[in-house]
C-alpha cells in the first residue's frame, strides 16, 4: 500500500512538472485536483489581473490612521506609548484580525500578524514597518509598509494563493527616536540588543517618565523588567522585506516605479554639551566671554565642513538639535546641548568624520575657554546589505508586473537595518512627492502604493514557496 502511494505521488509530481511548464494549456480542473491533493498552490499569482489591490481602501485606512495624532491635520504626531499611539496600535491589530491573521505582541509592543502556511513549522517570511511619527510629520512614512503589508496578504488571499512558509506582518515599536532618543527601538531589541535591554531599565524621557512606566501605561512589560524575551534567534525568519516610501526624489525625478534597495547606510548619533561662564549680555565684554552657545555654533559649522571633506556624496551630517541655557535674549549662554546625525554607506569613512568632529570639539574648548562636559556616541551602527536572493525575488516580481525599477541605496535608516541581523533582508521603495518626508506635505499616490503592494505580494509569494 505504501509503495502504491509513493508511485502515485511520483506520478503526480511528474505530471505537475509537465503542466507547470505549459501553463497556458492546462485545464483549471486538473490544477484544482492536484492542488487539493498536494495542499500547495501550483503556480504563483503572477498575472496582473489576479493581483487585485484595494488601493482606495488602503488610502482610506492611511487617512483613518492619521487621525490618531496629537497635532492637527494634515500633520501627524504619534509618539511612542502615548494614548494616540495605543489607539493606532489597536486600529492596526483590528485590520490584522480582519485579514485573518493571528495576532500576538511582545513585551515592548512589537506586533505580529501571522498567516500560517502549509508547513507552519518552517521559518516564516516577514514584512512590516512602523507607525510612530515624529512631531508634525506626514502620514505615509512607515505606515505604507504596515498597512500595505496587510493589504499584500489580502491580495494573495484574493488570488487564491496558499503559502508554503508562514507569512508574518510586523508592526515595529518606535522606529523614530522621538521619546527616548533611541531609533528603531523595537527592531534593535528583536535583533538581540542586550545593552539596549539593560539601558531601557533606567532610561527616562523628557518628562522624567521611565521607559518601563511608559510601556506599562500602554499595556506592555506588565510583569517583567527583563526585556530579553523580545530577542529573536537568528533564522527565525527565512527573509524580511520592508515596503517604504523613498523619502527622497530620485524615483519621482526619473519616472521609475520601484526602487530595489541594495544597502542601508550606517547611521551614528552624537550628543555634545559645552559649559561656559554665562553672564549679562551687556555687562560682560567680548574679550572676556566664554560663550557655550558660540562653541556649539562653531561645532555645528564644523560638522558640515568635515562631512564635505570626505569627498563622497554618500557622506551626510545634520545638526538636528541645538539648545541653549538659560535661553534668554539678554543672557550669554552658560550651557549648550547639540545632537548630531551622521551617515554613510562606508562605515570607516563615517567613523573618520566622527573622530574629526570630536577633535574639533576639543579644540573649541581651548580657543573659547569652555568645558566639553559631554561627547557621547549614542549609537554607531554598521551598514546593512540586502540579501542577493531577496533582491532577485524583488527584481523578478517587478519584471513580471511590467514595472520599471532601479537598484538604489537607502541613506535613511529603517527597521530593516536591524532585521538584517536576524534574517536575509530586502527593501522596496516607491516614489513620494518631491522626496518629501517627516513633514505634513509627505505624499505617495494611490497608483504608486498599489504598485508597491503588488511587488511586495508577489515577492512574499515567491519567497514563501522556497
Amino acid at each position: 500500500m505504501v509503495l502504491h502511494y509513493v508511485v502515485l505521488l511520483l506520478s503526480l509530481c511528474t505530471f505537475f512538472s509537465s503542466i507547470s511548464s505549459h501553463q497556458h494549456e492546462h485545464d483549471p480542473s486538473i490544477i484544482s485536483t492536484i492542488e487539493q491533493f498536494s495542499g500547495y498552490s501550483i503556480h504563483e499569482p503572477t498575472s496582473i489581473s489576479s493581483l487585485s489591490v484595494d488601493a482606495q481602501g488602503l488610502q482610506n485606512q492611511i487617512d483613518e490612521l492619521s487621525g490618531f495624532s496629537d497635532s492637527p491635520a494634515p500633520s501627524v504626531t504619534r509618539v511612542l506609548y502615548t494614548q494616540k499611539d495605543v489607539l493606532a496600535r489597536r486600529y492596526v491589530k483590528n485590520l490584522m484580525g480582519i485579514a485573518g491573521l493571528s495576532v500576538r505582541e511582545d513585551a515592548v509592543g512589537n506586533i505580529f500578524g501571522r498567516w500560517d502556511g502549509n508547513e507552519p513549522e518552517l521559518a516564516a517570511v516577514a514584512t512590516g514597518s512602523h507607525i510612530d511619527a515624529i512631531p508634525y510629520s506626514g502620514k505615509y512614512d512607515g505606515v505604507v509598509g504596515v498597512l500595505g503589508a496587510i493589504e499584500a496578504i489580502n491580495v494573495l488571499k484574493r488570488a487564491g494563493f496558499k503559502p508554503r512558509r508562514p507569512l508574518e506582518v510586523i508592526l515595529f515599536t518606535s522606529e523614530e527616536p522621538t521619546r527616548f532618543g533611541i531609533s528603531c527601538l523595537g527592531s534593535r531589541l528583536l535583533a538581540g540588543g542586550e545593552t539596549l535591554a539593560n539601558t531601557l531599565k533606567t532610561i527616562t524621557d523628557g518628562q522624567n517618565i521611565s521607559f518601563l512606566d511608559a510601556a506599562r501605561f500602554a499595556g506592555y512589560a506588565k510583569d517583567e523588567d527583563d526585556l530579553s524575551s523580545v530577542f529573536l534567534k537568528k533564522g527565525t525568519y527565512s527573509a524580511f522585506i520592508e515596503l517604504h516610501i523613498e523619502q527622497g526624489p530620485i524615483l519621482e525625478d526619473e519616472g521609475i516605479s520601484i526602487g530595489i534597495v541594495t544597502a542601508i547606510a550606517a547611521p551614528a548619533s552624537l550628543r555634545v554639551e559645552f559649559e561656559g561662564n554665562g553672564g549679562h549680555a551687556g555687562a560682560v565684554l567680548m574679550p572676556n566671554r566664554n560663550d557655550a552657545g558660540l562653541a556649539a555654533a562653531e561645532l555645528a559649522l564644523a560638522v558640515e565642513k568635515h562631512v564635505l571633506e570626505s569627498g563622497s556624496i554618500d557622506t551626510v551630517g545634520t545638526v538636528g538639535i541645538l539648545e541653549l541655557h538659560p535661553g534668554a535674549i539678554n543672557s550669554i549662554p552658560s550651557k549648550s546641548h547639540i545632537e548630531i546625525d551622521t551617515r554613510d554607506i562606508d562605515e570607516e569613512r563615517r567613523n573618520q568624520v566622527i573622530e574629526k568632529i570630536h577633535q574639533t570639539a576639543i579644540r573649541i574648548t581651548k580657543t573659547r575657554g569652555v568645558k566639553l562636559s559631554e561627547f557621547h556616541i549614542i549609537n554607531q551602527d554598521p551598514p546593512a546589505l540586502s540579501d542577493e536572493a531577496v533582491i532577485n525575488a524583488m527584481e523578478t516580481a517587478t519584471k513580471e508586473l511590467n514595472l520599471t525599477s532601479k537598484l538604489m541605496i537607502s541613506r535613511a535608516y529603517h527597521d530593516s537595518l536591524f532585521m538584517a541581523r536576524v534574517s536575509p533582508m530586502g527593501m522596496i521603495f516607491i516614489p513620494c512627492y518631491k522626496g518629501y518626508s517627516h513633514k505634513p506635505e509627505e505624499f505617495a499616490s494611490i497608483k504608486d502604493m498599489s504598485n508597491g503592494v503588488k511587488v511586495l505580494a508577489l515577492t512574499l509569494a515567491k519567497l514563501s514557496l522556497q
